[in-house]
């Protein structure tokens, strides 16, 4: 726990018992078996269907939702993981919205779309509750792969790796599997330990090995594995936060919002997490959104997200932002940090408003804050890395770097869209591109 805990004015406990447990309580229930068959029975079933080609693990949904109307679940299950092996979390955090479902002919012609995502969730649910798992490994080939990172990238790559016959050890530098899927996502989006689950779920293809506590680094460096394996397949993240750029950004009380929302995931009381009377979120993604309706659904009084450019510029889609203005948490635009103001630990902070060129209006905004998240970025940590393109490891094709033996995906790729979705296709496509250099196989 953060040393929040020990600061005045955020303080855990802030609301009775029975109160956590329904702020926190999942954010979008699963669908009953009637539900789900009035939901699948609104699809049309389009050939060349749009919601396809918008969905970047190529998933069949007319044909998953088929197999649900006609009273399948675990076949439209199958149809749904054997192109997306974590459709279960996808369901859950991508951003249907912006994606298959915005793609929906229901939603031009009716503005009401398919619920797509939460019929995804309705089969894999129903098959993983089963402990099924509906894939086997081919003959074993002798041929052994290191996956560093046991994020949704690392964990589909090792999942197809191994349904291929190779042998697969994944090294993870947390104590736990599922990277961002454990530790970066809301956890009313997760309920139930739903991140550990999947990954003890998609374990059971055999033929995989996780090492915790093993970051890339000091004895364990790139040079190594590739010693030691016949490919690598990097999916290590972004381990570093961007520095805050305003006078007295070290004051107690300014933190990172990864580590705030790592901390509560990992929580075994949430009235146990301490929040601020007056928080501020700085930064317009997702992991901004997640840290502010967080803080407030934990009793903070009065959160704040502020953004420097327009709302229309958010990397959080308009369903999180419509969110976080729901729990009542205040949106501000247009407006940079200037300074952090408090005697040792953190007052207030006060903002230049911008224009949308992002020069100085002139104007600016004082906020009382006990205590200020950063969301403004990640980057990539590491030492004796392939060929960077900007930040990232530079990819070309199904995710081979520059060094010969290894392929990078995930968010430490340059060129993706840092979904979870995306990560998950990344490493299912670079796994087949492994297998096909390890085996000749097309």
């Amino acid at each position: 726990m953060s040393s929040d805990a020990f600061t005045p004015g955020i303080v855990p406990g802030r609301m009775a018992d029975e109160v956590y447990a329904e702020r926190f309580s999942d954010l979008h229930p699963r669908l009953d078996d009637h539900e789900a068959l009035v939901a699948a029975d609104r699809c049309y079933f389009c050939h060349d269907a749009p919601c396809v080609t918008a969905c970047p693990t190529d998933i069949d949904i007319p044909l998953f939702i088929r197999q649900i109307a006609t009273g399948t679940p675990d076949a439209a299950a199958k149809t749904i993981l054997s192109q997306n092996i974590m459709g279960g979390m996808c369901a859950r955090v991508c951003p249907t919205e912006q994606l298959c479902e915005e793609a929906c002919v229901r939603e031009m012609a009716e503005g009401k779309p398919v619920l797509i995502g939460q019929l995804q969730r309705y089969a894999t649910d129903h098959l993983q509750e089963q402990g099924i798992h509906p894939f086997s490994r081919a003959a074993v080939t002798g041929k052994s792969v290191a996956v560093v990172g046991a994020g949704p990238a690392g964990l589909s790559c090792a999942h197809r790796l191994a349904m291929l016959g190779h042998d697969v050890v994944v090294y993870d530098a947390a104590p736990k599997a599922g990277g961002l899927n454990e530790y970066g996502i809301a956890t009313y989006k997760t309920v139930d330990g739903y991140a550990q689950s999947e990954v003890d779920w998609l374990l059971k293809i055999g033929g995989i090995t996780i090492e915790y506590d093993k970051p890339l680094g000091g004895d364990m460096t790139l040079q190594s594995l590739r010693d030691a394996h016949d490919a690598v397949f990097l999916a290590i993240g972004l381990g570093g936060v961007n520095a805050l750029e305003a006078e007295g950004a070290d004051k107690d009380g300014v933190l990172d919002a990864v580590d705030f929302i790592a901390d509560l995931r990992q929580a075994e009381d949430f009235a146990q997490v301490p929040v601020g009377r007056d928080v501020v979120v700085i930064g317009g993604g997702m992991t901004a959104v997640d840290a502010a309706v967080q803080a407030k659904l934990l009793g903070a009084l009065n959160v704040t997200l502020v953004y420097r450019r327009g709302r229309d510029r958010m990397n959080a889609s308009v369903f999180e932002q419509d969110l976080a203005a729901s729990k009542g948490v205040r949106i501000v635009t247009h407006a940079v940090p200037r300074a952090v103001i408090g005697n040792g630990a953190v007052r207030e902070i006060e903002f230049d408003y911008v224009d949308a060129a992002m020069q100085p209006t002139g104007q600016s905004l004082r906020l009382a804050a006990d205590q200020v998240f950063r969301a403004i970025g990640q980057t990539l940590v590491g030492d004796g890395l392939p060929e960077l393109d900007g930040r990232k490891i530079k990819v070309t094709g199904a995710g081979r770097t520059s060094m010969e033996g290894v392929w990078g995906g995930g968010d430490c790729a340059a060129g993706g869209d840092d979904l979870t979705v995306t990560a998950v296709a990344e490493g299912r496509d670079a796994a087949m591109d492994i297998h096909e250099a390890l085996t000749g196989a097309a």
